[in-house]
């Protein structure tokens, strides 16, 4: 059997995707859309986000999402979302045990994102880690190719924000293109200024595709080495505090792309289609990611090869 390299795709529709969503979503209609995903290949998922439920009422049956999906599935990589201590208190009262703590790069979104500093939020980080040693946190850097508020994010402060976290322990780390205006050489470029100073960070990609270049740059990002990346169903996603930013790059147009790359991601794109499908017909959301219309187009049996 042929040899391919693993891609690990991470969906974070249940928790990026969702939030957006003005019109509350149902708790079963989650735990189906996060079956489906399941079924279709995906084991690793952000399923919910543990912030206060004035800020985002869609994430109000976060504790009964994350009991459901750590009851059932044995073998999924559950993460959430935490804001602060108290949610990552909550988080591990519901049985999570891998969780995202957002810290933008820039400090003009850190305080519309959260209302700190970004040394508040190291400093919560820190809090965090001291209360609760057995949580897996990982870091996720918002906006590290650019700002809403300040425009464009100089290198040196994400190498910083990282270097802070890492003295915290932190090994993992998500290099978040909040407001989609990343480019493949943006991107290369800083891939290259982070693994130079921290080769033995694990390192996973997450960009929007506000300017139509979420899979370009998901390319420059594999060929660089990465091979981690948050992509979400259906293309669904946002910020609530980033002024423009469109949803993300769809993880059905990612699986198809990397496996035509000849790149093996675990999973199986007509069962997924079938919950982008879903994702269409249920959620208040555009899907925009452009697999699903080709499925049923004249391209659909061309491969694209020559």
């Amino acid at each position: 059997m042929e040899h391919r390299e693993k891609i690990r795709i991470i969906d974070v529709g249940p928790r990026d995707g969702f939030q957006n969503v003005k019109p509350l979503i149902d708790t079963q209609t989650k735990l189906f859309i996060i079956e489906g995903l399941y079924q279709s290949g995906i084991r690793t998922m952000e399923v919910t986000s543990f912030v206060s439920p004035k800020a985002i009422p869609q994430m109000a049956d976060a504790a009964e999402v994350a009991k459901a999906v750590i009851g059932r599935y044995k073998d999924l990589r559950a993460i959430a979302l935490i804001p602060n201590l108290k949610g990552a208190q909550n988080a591990w009262n519901a049985g999570i045990r891998e969780a995202a703590c957002v810290i933008s790069v820039s400090e003009a979104h850190n305080k519309a994102n959260i209302n700190r500093t970004v040394k508040e939020s190291l400093d919560a980080l820190e809090g965090i880690r001291e209360a609760l040693p057995d949580l897996e946190v990982h870091l996720d850097a918002a906006t590290a190719f650019g700002c809403p508020f300040a425009g464009e994010v100089p290198k040196e402060a994400v190498l910083s924000l990282i270097g802070s976290a890492q003295q915290l322990g932190i090994r993992k780390v998500t290099l978040c293109d909040t407001i989609g205006v990343a480019d493949p050489a943006q991107v290369k470029e800083l891939l290259g200024e982070v693994t130079g100073r921290y080769p033995g960070l694990e390192l996973t990609l997450h960009f929007h595709n506000t300017r139509g270049m979420g899979l370009a740059n998901i390319f420059a990002a594999a060929e660089m080495g990465i091979r981690n990346f948050e992509t979400s169903v259906g293309g669904l996603g946002g910020c609530p505090f980033a002024p423009g930013a469109d949803g993300n790059t769809a993880t059905e147009d990612t699986v198809h792309m990397l496996e035509k790359m000849g790149f093996d991601t675990g999973i199986d794109l007509a069962k997924l289609l079938g919950v982008v499908e879903y994702v269409d017909r249920h959620i208040d959301a555009p899907v925009t990611g452009k697999m699903l219309g080709v499925t049923n187009s004249a391209c659909a049996n061309i491969s694209g090869r020559a």
